[in-house]
């Protein structure tokens, strides 16, 4: 399949420090790519260079094969959802989402016919004439995502665009973020610091720190088989030993000498469906999903094994 955004060798300078460093990546049509990784790895720089709100240092952005790199934000095929949303407050929910077309110049018959239609697709065929005040957080989150998509882009971008929303609601819009674009077929790219979030919405992660990819793949992939020491302990929770990593679920505690040996439990979190276990050897800290039902105490010193297949060696 032919990539839809290719980006190479990208790099971005702030003064002395280097956002982006010599970053290459491929976009596939109809994907969902989530760019992971902490505050200051990149990955809000890459969107806005995607975007065309900033400019490369070095290196070009070719979506559907043009070269991109120095096109404006109105002529190149993409759209931004904010996680500030920035809606207009003065404007019905419709004519903030037929904005778009009102700046191409479509007349207002078609424009709210299409802006009907799209806010039927995400949920909100009731809302054509409220306010933005009059909405939730979830359904502003909406109106922003028809706003985005009426124009057809061939890539939409979003930038954290469930960060201000409660742990539920974003659950839950987690679901109608992945249900929308399966339904409309275009390719998101979605920034989030959340692994979680990741692993939910993606069928493409790529995990960024200190300007570079450090992983990339599908999110079974890059959680079962992570290829750093960093996007092992980034992309959910592992412990390190050497150069290898073991999944928290990997971990057994059990009654006879087991292959890691013997740890002194530091604490105990009840998790619900589990319990999040901390133990330590003299030079390791183990991290360990017990069953929920499991009866362990603080200093209670105890052996623990895993299976050979589970551990996993780290390229870096």
């Amino acid at each position: 399949m032919k990539d839809l955004v290719t980006i190479q060798d990208l790099s971005r300078d702030f003064a002395q420090t280097k956002a982006l460093n010599d970053v290459s990546l491929a976009i596939k049509p109809g994907s969902y790519t989530v760019l992971l990784g902490p505050s200051g790895s990149g990955k809000t720089t890459l969107l806005s260079i995607l975007g065309g709100f900033l400019q490369p240092s070095a290196g070009r952005v070719l979506i559907n094969g043009e070269d991109c790199t120095n096109v404006s934000p109105a002529k190149r095929p993409t759209a931004t959802v904010f996680q500030d949303y920035a809606l207009f407050p003065h404007m019905t929910v419709a004519n903030n989402v037929g904005f778009g077309l009102r700046m191409r110049g479509v007349d207002f018959t078609s424009r709210t016919n299409r802006a009907e239609e799209m806010l039927a697709l995400v949920g909100l065929a009731q809302s054509t004439g409220k306010k933005p005040h009059q909405l939730s957080g979830g359904q502003r989150q909406r109106v922003a995502l028809a706003r985005a998509l009426i124009v057809e882009p061939a890539v939409l971008l979003l930038d954290e665009p469930l960060g201000a929303l409660d742990l539920k609601l974003r659950r839950q819009m987690q679901d109608e973020l992945k249900a929308i674009q399966k339904r409309v077929g275009t390719a998101f790219i979605h920034v989030t610091h959340d692994q979680e979030e990741a692993m939910a919405l993606a069928d493409h992660v790529v995990v960024m720190n200190n300007g570079q990819i450090e992983d990339e793949g599908t999110p079974e992939k890059v959680y079962a088989q992570p290829a750093s020491r960093f996007s092992a302990t980034f992309m959910g929770e592992s412990t390190i030993i050497n150069n290898y990593a073991i999944r928290p679920e990997h971990i057994t505690i059990t009654k006879s000498k087991g292959r890691l040996g013997s740890a002194t439990i530091t604490d105990i979190v009840y998790q619900g469906s589990y319990k999040r276990v901390l133990a330590r050897s003299d030079s390791t800290q183990f991290i360990i999903r017990a069953a929920a039902e499991a009866d362990f105490a603080i200093g209670q010193t105890v052996q623990l094994d895993c299976q050979v297949n589970h551990m996993v060696k780290l390229v870096r």
